[in-house]
């Protein structure tokens, strides 16, 4: 009798529904997905259930989730265990919250309830029974099903989970596929590799002072990725796409020959004529291999005047 009174008084009381068939340690940044269903402890009636919302909840152990209680949860349990887990009021204050965020997976913007604190006096949180739930805590009872478990080294980490080293393993990696793919003729997948790649070194480069000696070695290190990018872009005719990612290369590095041929294709891809001959000249005076090259498009871009001005003389002609 006392071992059940003190049972009950847990904070977190476990019953098997059935028993898993793998118990696997958990560390930080292991990736856990799992189903679950909701409901107030004695109560029949369902608050949530994960497959009704049509998929499992993920979670990454060691990332501060709000609900902490789900984190404590899984690791007790087996892979493909299934176990209702009675969990103090104390411990869900924020279920409400994480409930909603669930909820309004999916909905448009402009119909979800922004919850500011002056919103949540007056009007809620937009679901009734979580308004219920907030006025009045209750113990709260989960049945999950852990169904994936994924150690840290099982699995591709996303951007938000990396240690700055990580970032620049992936950058590397990222890099190489690209190029990988770049040969193969793939330029779409090229393109996301470089795309990546450029946003983890814009994450590290956050962290740095402009222009200090670490900034610009991870310049130095975007700068390629960019052209990459560029190129990628310049394939797929999105010219001023281009001449944007150009423009921020020479900003960062002035000469470099590469971003002022690949604005020129772009300019000349956008009919930018003078902007186009201007950054051939400009690279071919910097690389005077490049002679024959610029060269052919210079005389590529009179060829392409001398048919607009045919044409427009053409058509003023037909207006009279």
């Amino acid at each position: 009798m006392q071992d059940q009174a003190k049972s009950e008084m847990k904070p977190i009381r476990k019953e098997i529904l059935n028993p898993g068939n793998a118990y696997i340690e958990l560390k930080p940044g292991t990736r856990v997905k799992f189903h679950f269903q909701t409901r107030r402890a004695g109560n029949s009636r369902i608050i949530d259930d994960s497959r009704k919302m049509g998929k499992p909840m993920e979670l990454v152990l060691g990332k501060k989730f709000k609900l902490e209680v789900w984190e404590v949860i899984v690791q007790q349990m087996s892979l493909n265990e299934v176990a209702k887990f009675t969990v103090h009021k104390s411990l869900c204050a924020q279920y409400p919250f994480i409930s909603k965020t669930l909820r309004d997976i999916g909905k448009k913007p402009e119909e979800r309830r922004h919850c500011c604190g002056m919103t949540l006096q007056n009007e809620g949180i937009g679901y009734p029974d979580l308004d219920e739930l907030l006025q009045n805590p209750a113990e709260l009872e989960f049945i999950i099903e852990l169904t994936s478990i994924e150690l840290p080294e099982q699995y591709e980490k996303e951007r938000w989970q990396m240690s700055d080293d990580e970032k620049m393993l992936a950058t590397s990696t990222l890099r190489e596929r690209g190029n990988n793919f770049y040969k193969a003729r793939r330029f779409s997948e090229a393109e996301t590799c470089y795309r990546e790649a450029v946003g983890l070194v814009e994450q590290l480069m956050l962290k740095e002072k402009p222009h200090d000696d670490e900034w610009q070695e991870l310049a130095a290190i975007k700068t390629p990725l960019l052209l990459n990018y560029a190129q990628c872009r310049l394939i797929a005719g999105d010219f001023y796409a281009v001449i944007e990612h150009c423009n921020e290369v020479l900003n960062l590095d002035p000469r470099n020959v590469k971003a002022l041929f690949r604005r020129a294709k772009a300019h000349a891809g956008a009919w930018n004529p003078m902007q186009a001959r201007r950054d051939f000249i400009d690279a071919l005076a910097l690389d005077a291999t490049l002679k024959t090259t610029v060269a052919k498009e210079l005389k590529l871009i009179e060829e392409q005047q001398h048919a607009r001005n045919v044409q427009d003389r053409i058509h003023m002609q037909k207006l009279f």
